[in-house]
């Protein structure tokens, strides 16, 4: 009986550590999740999360550009996901890290940065947001070599699912003044875990086509979440599958001869992905009469169990 109480013993505290640290790196997220209790800045930097390839051009002596460094850009959530964790690894063997955390108390990130190339017992901190134009900005103060006054400025831009651009700059304290001296363009690596992700979703939306297009909708509502909601034009949220099942019920004679969803871009932030581009079909009326019709759509996924399911679905018409 000893060895059965231990196992059982075991077993119950690895349920509470699994509780405890869920948001951790695991073998299935190994970058870990964003903790609900977090800032919700944390997912400023969610687009980053995972691995890039990136190329470093650093500026010379002489002040003409170095040849690209081949570099992997990675960024984790760490702390059971209260924080993020970056690090970089060059080919020339220069590596670095930070640590980022958003302080709700000042509305501002705090970025502790770090280097193989030189270890200090104090970390160099950079401060800063998000701006209008969805770039992060980061901040630290520094002399230029002639004594004037400025910051380094640190800015991630055109940040979306593919990667982002970063640059290093001194600019004075009004920044009219800006002098680059590190540049670096980076592009996402797919893990084969997200490639599966987004080719269930793909294949779930043309399951909802399919079943749009049979007239089956208890089909259409078995794919949104219990708690689902669909945002219609001229419409309030209408929320729960038998609700959103009735709406999709058509008058009887009425048929849809075609459904169809092309995605501009799909991204996957732990059990949540948003879903976006257009849609377009066409549908018969009582009297015969064929319409052809096409929207654009917005959907954030949520993943029950296996399976990827519609937990807010948007859409509205556009003109022919």
């Amino acid at each position: 009986m000893k060895p059965n109480y231990l196992s059982f013993l075991f077993s119950c505290f690895s349920l509470m550590a699994f509780a405890q640290y869920e948001y951790e790196p695991s073998s299935e997220y190994p970058f870990g999740l964003p903790n609900p209790k977090a800032p919700q800045q944390l997912l400023d930097f969610a687009p980053l999360i995972g691995e890039c390839d990136c190329k470093s051009v650093t500026r010379k002596a002489d002040q003409t550009w170095a040849e690209p460094v081949d570099m992997v850009w990675r960024f984790k959530y760490i702390m059971n996901g209260m924080a993020v964790q970056d690090e970089t690894l060059k080919a020339d063997g220069g590596h670095s890290g930070s640590i980022r955390q958003f302080i709700a108390d000042s509305t501002r990130w705090y970025v502790h940065y770090y280097s193989s190339g030189a270890p200090s017992t104090s970390l160099p901190v950079w401060e800063g947001t998000k701006n209008e134009e969805g770039n992060i900005v980061l901040y630290r103060n520094q002399k230029a070599p002639n004594g004037m006054d400025g910051f380094y400025r640190l800015t991630f831009s055109d940040i979306n699912s593919e990667g982002y651009q970063w640059a290093g700059e001194w600019v004075s304290k009004d920044e009219t003044v800006v002098f680059p001296t590190w540049k670096i363009s980076c592009t996402k690596r797919e893990s084969k875990a997200d490639a599966r992700e987004k080719q269930k979703i793909l294949a779930t939306a043309k399951n909802f086509s399919k079943a749009y297009m049979e007239a089956d909708y208890d089909g259409m509502a078995a794919i949104y979440t219990e708690d689902g909601k669909i945002f219609p034009n001229n419409s309030r949220i209408i929320e729960g599958k038998e609700a959103i099942k009735q709406r999709w019920v058509l008058p009887e004679g009425v048929q849809i001869m075609d459904h169809k969803t092309t995605t501009e871009e799909i991204n996957i932030i732990g059990n949540y992905a948003y879903d976006y581009g257009y849609y377009k079909g066409s549908s018969k009326s009582t009297d015969g009469t064929i319409s052809d019709w096409q929207g654009k759509y917005v959907i954030v996924w949520k993943k029950v169990g296996p399976d990827w399911k519609m937990y807010l679905d948007i859409w509205n018409r556009v003109a022919d």
